[in-house]
């Protein structure tokens, strides 16, 4: 026990240029209301005697804890996340040519990709002696909070989507936290969420809201990179994108690794989003600088029904930085892709984790993923808790609908 080696040195925002004492819990920047975002002193990092340390630690996402921002190690809540595998697929019939990753964080604790942000979220939010958090969420990170505040003692409460399936809303309080559940998509639960907790001494959880949940997805990065053989980064990553944290996070970690000498090119990156609620893809496509929400969203997977995600512009940049691009696919190919990941690759993916798979056909047919590229598709949870048949079911209930 002792300190973690964490270089942190400030909180930093990248609209007003403003710098912030990190050992003050802080939310967004307090001048401009803009996304907070970690920083470290890089130049204390040597790379080559940092990646031998790496690669003798445990297997989890705080073998890089110097580029985290907990800063001593009794502070970390874990369950033992991260460093989830990177598996080769068969050639996708969609994609001729194109060699094929998948990165898996089904495996991970809760059973999706939002443990990574809540596990070091949470731990600074332990480290700086917070006692009560609250998100709104469409699901996997209202497990995820519920279940690192338990394992750190703190007190959560979750604001649900009405429509949140009633497993969700019972996992949550299975693990102790408050749960209300609010008519309308996730922006609505976070209006209200927002509102029902002023003045109760609590810190808001939102994605890009909050300074560390993006320290923890940045891990899928720095995981990719490790992961890669040498000089073997993947060309492109295909990302199904909500919040888009995770685009933000490995954005960063790649900028980090290009500071401290370890990369030169980063992988292409892009937003995968259902044709219902593509707020991204469509600013992409405009040249908007930031998102307009979308109206009227729908789509059968809860956690890409975010119609306006906040800090849209980070997620912007980190795409077109990348030279990556934005791609829409339907709820059915997003079904269909669940069935073909189980059935010929053997991977268990929720709806929002089998959508970079049903996006191989559009981006391969207009020529921006190529044969002889490596892509690597980031599954960002299990589909233990989907039924193809229900969701199949939806889908027809859906089709009857438009057509009476």
């Amino acid at each position: 026990m002792g300190e973690s080696g964490s270089l942190l040195t400030s909180l930093d925002c990248r609209a007003c240029c403003g710098q912030f004492d990190p050992t003050r819990p802080t939310g967004v920047c307090p001048t401009c209301g803009h996304t907070l975002f970690a920083t470290y002193d890089l130049a204390r990092l040597d790379p080559r005697t940092w990646r031998a340390r790496v690669i003798e630690r445990p297997a989890t996402l705080w073998r890089y804890r110097e580029l985290l921002p907990v800063m001593r190690t009794e502070s970390i809540v874990t369950l033992g996340e991260g460093f989830s595998p990177i598996l080769p697929l068969a050639e996708a019939p969609a994609a001729p040519g194109v060699r094929l990753l998948l990165k898996d964080d089904g495996v991970a604790p809760t059973g999706s990709f939002k443990a990574r942000g809540m596990a070091v979220a949470v731990s600074r939010a332990h480290e700086l002696g917070l006692r009560e958090l609250f998100v709104p969420s469409a699901g996997n990170a209202g497990v995820a909070l519920s279940a690192y505040g338990a394992r750190a003692g703190i007190r959560v409460r979750i604001y649900l989507p009405e429509q949140t399936a009633a497993s969700v809303q019972e996992m949550c309080r299975r693990y102790g936290a408050g749960v209300r559940a609010v008519p309308g998509t996730i922006r609505e639960a976070g209006v209200v969420a927002r509102e029902s907790e002023k003045g109760r001494g609590s810190f808001d959880m939102s994605t890009l809201r909050e300074p560390y949940r993006v320290e923890g997805k940045k891990t899928m990065g720095l995981e990719i990179y490790e992961q890669s053989p040498e000089g073997g980064m993947p060309d492109a990553i295909l990302y199904p994108t909500g919040g888009g944290t995770g685009l933000v996070g490995m954005y960063k970690a790649f900028g980090e690794l290009r500071s401290v000498g370890l990369l030169e090119r980063f992988p292409r990156l892009y937003a995968v989003q259902p044709e219902g609620c593509a707020p991204v893809v469509r600013a992409l496509r405009d040249g908007e600088p930031r998102v307009t929400p979308w109206e009227h969203p729908t789509t059968l997977a809860p956690g890409l029904l975010v119609p306006a995600p906040f800090a849209s512009e980070r997620i912007l940049e980190a795409v077109r930085e990348t030279h990556g691009g934005g791609v829409e696919v339907t709820d059915r190919q997003m079904v269909e892709a669940m069935a073909e990941l189980a059935a010929v690759h053997g991977v268990s993916a929720s709806p929002e984790g089998a959508a970079p798979y049903a996006a191989l056909g559009a981006l391969a047919g207009d020529g921006r993923i190529r044969p002889g590229e490596t892509v690597l598709l980031y599954n960002t949870g299990s589909g233990l808790s989907f039924s193809l048949d229900e969701l199949r079911a939806s889908l027809a209930r859906s089709a009857e609908g438009r057509a009476a």
